[in-house]
């Protein structure tokens, strides 16, 4: 008993870095992994990557300016997300070039702006820092600002959530019977920046749509229904965060990549054995084979 509690509850009860990294992680799991369901759902997966390159620009320019500073570095990657995302939906709707094609266009060059800017003042650790987050170093401001934006995203995604699903299967009809396509995909881009700019000030902007991606991925091998995908890819998540700061603690490896790699274990294993996963498909192909 007594090892059970020193290896699960002492980290979290006698040390407060741990404390505030559980905090700040669970605080982005209730708002980033069902984001990321609607980003699958919508078959937008790869593009929250691109959203999460895209904030760069606008970190490195707070981090150019105020040093490693909360509120300049997150308002500057709200500022180039915002930017981006709306110059890559302006671009599909305007020329003949596609949505994930814009998206990627403005990724490499916000990724490499990115990475130039930090490098004209900051040392590698800062760039480290910058691309990789510190989970284990956020403080109450940091907090403050990942409680803000969850709140912020479950209010979107309570008021919005009809017509997120209805854009998820059909947006033609949505657009057809109601004015609310348009806003609601920009309203979406906005909830998936904001939650990229919180997960930034943890994971950095490498893993930050790890977070947000994988949980949802896993979910959607245990079931087909929406709301349940977002409280499975919820509970992965924070399942993910857990394991991931314990053996961060424990192991004394890299905070941010132990809870990724974690999140991708159960994705794994989700493939392998979830009821919509590989036992799935086979069981459909003796069916077929069997008729």
């Amino acid at each position: 008993m007594n090892a059970l509690y020193d290896i699960i509850f002492a980290p979290f009860i006698e040390f407060g870095f741990m404390q505030r990294a559980l905090g700040g992680a669970l605080l982005l799991c209730l708002s980033a992994c069902p984001v990321g369901v609607f980003l699958m759902l919508r078959r937008m997966s790869l593009a929250g990557d691109a959203m999460a390159h895209a904030i760069l620009p606008g970190a490195a320019a707070g981090f150019l300016l105020y040093g490693l500073e909360i509120v300049p570095m997150t308002v500057g990657g709200l500022v180039a997300g915002v930017v981006v995302a709306l110059g890559a939906a302006a671009v599909s709707r305007l020329t003949v070039l596609k949505e994930d094609a814009s998206m990627a266009a403005f990724y490499l060059i916000s990724l490499a702006l990115g990475v130039l800017i930090v490098s004209l003042r900051g040392s590698p650790i800062d760039l480290m820092h910058v691309l990789f987050g510190t989970v284990l170093a956020l403080n109450d401001e940091a907090l403050g600002l990942i409680g803000g934006i969850t709140a912020v995203t479950l209010a979107g995604l309570f008021v919005f959530w009809r017509a997120l699903i209805a854009e998820c299967l059909d947006p033609l009809f949505l657009r057809s019977v109601s004015k609310l396509g348009p806003p609601v995909h920009f309203v979406f881009l906005g909830l998936v920046v904001l939650n990229l700019v919180g997960g930034f000030q943890a994971l950095g902007t490498l893993l930050s749509v790890g977070l947000m991606m994988l949980p949802a991925a896993a979910a959607r091998f245990w079931t087909g229904q929406v709301i349940s995908m977002c409280v499975v890819a919820t509970l992965v998540g924070a399942a993910s965060v857990i394991s991931g700061l314990l053996l961060s603690f424990h192991l004394s490896l890299p905070s941010g990549p132990s809870i990724i790699l974690s999140a991708g274990v159960v994705y794994l294993l989700s493939v392998l054995v979830g009821p919509r996963g590989l036992p799935s498909r086979r069981s459909r192909s003796l069916r077929h084979r069997a008729a």
